[in-house]
């Protein structure tokens, strides 16, 4: 499996991978940590349903790449997630 990933994100070692997973962990949590006070700027548990539940996604795609860069940096592997992210950001944008 670990080979597997070094090759298809051209990663040189087996700690790389590990070191990117993290960071997609780290990422995945804090970005769990903060929905429920982002959500409560926007309304509170009563009013919230499915509009208020698009709204957080909305907003949380852009801080989500903010945090992947941040421990990206933190962890040494921003040259990777810069990539990650860019690669991402490119398939949302219109194709001529």
């Amino acid at each position: 499996m670990f080979e597997k990933l070094k090759q298809r994100w051209k990663l040189k070692s087996g700690w790389q991978v590990v070191i990117v997973l993290l960071v997609f962990a780290c990422t995945g949590f804090t970005v769990m940590f903060l929905k429920e006070p982002i959500l409560s700027l926007i309304a509170t548990k009563e009013e919230r349903n499915w509009v208020f539940t698009t709204i957080y996604y909305i907003l949380i795609f852009p801080v989500y790449f903010l945090i992947l860069l941040f421990y990206g940096f933190i962890f040494g592997q921003s040259k990777f997630f810069s990539g990650f992210v860019k690669k991402t950001l490119s398939r949302f944008k219109k194709k001529k």
